[in-house]
């Protein structure tokens, strides 16, 4: 792999109806693409993970598109070329299709894609 990565060079980590999320790992970090097509609410996939929301901590970057993120404290919309960290305790609502480049802690994003692989197997 060269110094930059691009859609192409890395494996899907998880694929269903209207997401793609494809990962690499460096330094104990996950760094993924992801792809949302819009009306994705993960409210579903995250339920029986605590508070039924995502456990991870996450830094990324929107490429394209606009996304919802629902917390206790509300909603915020993030849209291209902002920037973001959300912290643990967080749902998602893809507004319009969306593109965008997160990184989190890999051990965190393991258990996470490990509960959502479950969850979309029906189990």
């Amino acid at each position: 792999m060269a110094d930059g990565i691009t859609w192409e060079d890395l494996p899907t980590e998880l694929g269903g109806p209207g997401v793609e999320i494809r990962r690499t790992d460096h330094g104990g970090l996950a760094m993924c693409l992801l792809r949302l097509e819009q009306g994705v609410d993960t409210h579903p996939l995250f339920a029986g993970m605590p508070d039924d929301e995502c456990q991870c901590h996450h830094w990324g970057y929107m490429i394209s598109g606009t996304i919802r993120v629902h917390t206790a404290n509300g909603t915020t919309d993030y849209a291209t070329g902002e920037t973001y960290y959300w912290e643990p305790g967080h749902n998602l609502e893809a507004i319009t299709d969306c593109e965008y480049l997160e990184i989190s802690p890999a051990s965190e994003y393991d258990d996470l894609m490990a509960h959502c692989r479950r969850v979309m197997a029906g189990g």
